[in-house]
């Protein structure tokens, strides 16, 4: 079992204060006759099969719906690993475009098929009769909430009723919403009273429509139509992972945007409100989410329930706003105390022809503007309060994965550059125009109060 999943599950390795130097001798020899014992296995097992390998056995075979999204992109790596639990795995990924790129590594078999086509979904899922586990991590929009909820039910309901009745050996599915939960839909946000942080999961739905409680139904609904199946609902915060294709990619955007800024030699100025900028909030990193998703499938004290996801610390984004700049080499940085709030979705709408620029002098994956960039989620994330949820459930269940958000930030700029969606150097810009000082806040240890400076830090 690798330290990952260790982790994701608490436990730990009992430590003691033996002295370990007498037995060095012993435990050498014991490696050598092992890997000598090994490499005898290997030669006579590779001379009696090299021409007649048998196929691999599988315990589990996964279906991932929303393969290239954030979350599917994470789960698509980590499932076919060796020791991922309820392994080994087998999985299929599901999306509605041809596999890019920055998907094709992953050892999955890729089905293209539009899950919002009842025909061409029941053409091509109704004939995987050997999944086990759904993994349901996709999502459309649509311009309102009433549409959403039929768009969206409509795809959950099209995969359940092509897998369920044809997979004889179906034992869980995996739903993935969100704190919108809590919150009610983006075109209510400002006009509803939401639940007061920090949410647990047994709070009552809102008094409005939310494509997230049509889908929990839906998927109460069809599990039911066949014993020994099981359930799990997952809501994430803001997530930080990568996918050029996501519709909520909150790294990415910012770091197209800070492309733009720094390719345009202006400031990196924060889109948001005061609020946004000062309240402590919490992220969910895409690997957490995708280990959540595992562990409730093959943990039997974790069927049937519904479970928050964070990364269970909290930070604030003037802090992680200094290491996106710090990432970019801007030096001009901040939230602009007395202007008029800034939104990316009006500030970005004619920088198609920039990106194009800093794609071709870059030498970047071909990419238009609008696909790499989710300019309203962004508006929509930074419009309000920070978000708090409570992680205890999933303790008391048995999950104690974790990440520090600040490292998970870093590490998923990083993959969006390794990828080469976006450039990342961290070359020194002296000649961006100032904003004026008296306006503008900046993060700075002087700034930062002794317990702000700890939080961080974790």
């Amino acid at each position: 079992m690798s330290w990952w999943w260790a982790g994701a599950i608490g436990a730990a390795k009992a430590t003691t204060n033996t002295p370990y130097f007498p037995f060095l001798f012993t435990y050498l020899l014991i490696i050598i006759i092992n890997i000598f014992c090994i490499c005898i296995c290997i030669i006579v097992v590779q001379k009696k099969f090299e021409d007649d390998e048998p196929p691999r056995s599988f315990q589990s075979v996964g279906l991932v719906i929303g393969v290239t999204g954030i979350v599917g992109n994470s789960l698509a790596e980590i499932l076919p690993l060796a020791d991922t639990p309820g392994g080994p795995w087998k999985v299929y990924g599901v999306a509605r475009r041809p596999r890019p790129s920055w998907n094709a590594d992953h050892p999955i078999e890729y089905i293209q098929c539009d899950i919002s086509d009842p025909n061409d979904t029941q053409s091509k899922l109704s004939a995987l009769t050997d999944v086990t586990h759904i993994f349901y991590v996709s999502w459309t929009r649509r311009p309102t909430e009433a549409e959403n909820c039929e768009v969206n039910g409509a795809m959950l309901r099209n995969v359940l009723q092509a897998v369920i009745p044809n997979a004889p050996n179906l034992r869980h599915v995996s739903l993935q919403t969100g704190g919108k939960h809590y919150l009610g839909p983006f075109e209510l946000f400002g006009k509803i009273p939401p639940h007061e942080p920090p949410f647990t999961e047994d709070l009552p739905r809102l008094k409005a429509p939310n494509f997230y409680y049509t889908q929990e139904d839906i998927l109460y609904e069809e599990t039911q139509t066949k014993d020994g199946v099981s359930w799990s609902v997952h809501r994430p915060q803001v997530i930080f992972g990568f996918s050029p294709y996501s519709l909520m990619n909150m790294v990415g955007t910012l770091c197209v945007y800070a492309a733009i800024c720094k390719h345009e030699r202006v400031p990196l100025r924060f889109p948001g409100t005061k609020s946004a900028w000062e309240d402590y909030t919490t992220a969910s990193d895409a690997d957490l989410i995708a280990e959540q998703h595992i562990w409730a499938a093959v943990d039997a004290y974790a069927r049937n329930e519904a479970f928050n996801c964070s990364n269970g610390d909290v930070f604030k984004w003037k802090h992680l706003w200094k290491v996106l700049a710090e990432q970019y080499g801007i030096t001009e940085y901040g939230f602009d105390e007395g202007s008029e709030r800034l939104k990316l979705s009006e500030m970005m709408r004619d920088k198609g022809p920039v990106w194009d620029e800093i794609v071709k002098e870059n030498q970047l994956l071909p990419t238009k503007l609008e696909e790499v960039a989710d300019w309203w989620f962004v508006d929509a994330m930074f419009g309000g309060a920070g978000l708090l949820d409570s992680m205890n459930k999933s303790k008391e269940h048995g999950f104690f994965g974790f990440r520090n958000s600040k490292n998970s930030f870093i590490s998923w700029i990083d993959k969006t550059r390794a990828f080469k969606i976006v450039i990342v150097e961290k070359a020194e810009i002296s000649d961006i125009p100032s904003i004026d000082k008296k306006k503008h806040q900046t993060c700075t240890p002087s700034d930062i109060s002794w317990c702000e400076q700890i939080l961080y830090a974790m």
